[in-house]
């Protein structure tokens, strides 16, 4: 009876033994993978988190014609970071933006500063045409600046059947430069200049007198021009600083 006993407590024994170094066996199978996601996934959120820190300041520091883009804004805030993403490497998915960059902005930029124009005035051609002169919007406008052809002529461009000095990219560099210095002429505010030239001065003037408002953080305007000024920047900002948003250069 004894030895019954025994051996019954033994079996038991053994059988817990055996049970909790299958379960140890089994949670080790399964256990480590899930530790290693579970290592990863905070790893990346912590990564995230630091580089949203970066990208916070960075959105803080950024400023067209010298002024300070006013990010505190929650709107103009989103916005940026839509067009940054949108002119990053993982979007555009080409080095071509940055090569003409390097060809043309240098020789842009000299002549905006014979003219006292800022510097950040040199993205223009960027976004207007990626400075390629062959492109022609539906409403006519062309070149590298992409000039209608009656603003054109105006500021000292010849347009005709036989002549399109807005293909010259020295000559309508100067005739944009003109044009800006009359915008600025009428608006005393650069970032105001910058949306005129997009949706021309008398349509500008006339959001200005409806809304009572000259921030152009602020105006309701077509979603083109309301985009303007935040693609200068965001392309400035690229060009800039390219390994910050994928470009190895």
């Amino acid at each position: 009876m004894v030895r019954k006993r025994v051996l019954c407590i033994s079996a038991i024994f053994s059988i817990i033994v055996l049970s909790k170094l299958y379960s140890n066996t089994k949670v080790d199978s399964f256990d480590d993978p899930y530790k290693k996601m579970i290592i990863e996934h905070a790893e990346r959120m912590k990564r995230d988190r630091t580089s949203g820190i970066v990208r916070e300041e960075k959105l803080n520091s950024l400023s067209f014609a010298d002024e300070l883009v006013p990010t505190e804004r929650k709107s103009v805030k989103q916005k940026l970071g839509k067009y940054l993403t949108i002119f990053s490497f993982k979007k555009q998915q080409s080095l071509k933006m940055h090569e003409k960059a390097d060809k043309y902005l240098p020789k842009i930029s000299k002549i905006l500063k014979s003219y006292d124009i800022p510097d950040d005035f040199k993205y223009i051609p960027l976004v207007e045409s990626g400075l390629n002169p062959k492109v022609t919007s539906h409403k006519g406008a062309g070149g590298y600046w992409q000039f209608m052809p009656a603003t054109a002529r105006l500021y000292g461009l010849r347009v005709n059947g036989q002549v399109d000095e807005r293909l010259d990219f020295e000559k309508s560099t100067h005739a944009a430069a003109k044009y800006l210095k009359s915008l600025y002429a009428q608006f005393g505010d650069w970032t105001l200049v910058a949306a005129a030239y997009n949706v021309g001065g008398g349509s500008l003037r006339g959001s200005i007198k409806r809304q009572g408002i000259d921030d152009y953080y602020r105006l309701r305007l077509n979603a083109e021009t309301g985009s303007y000024v935040y693609k200068l920047i965001s392309v400035k900002e690229v060009i800039e600083n390219p390994n910050q948003y994928g470009y190895n250069i």
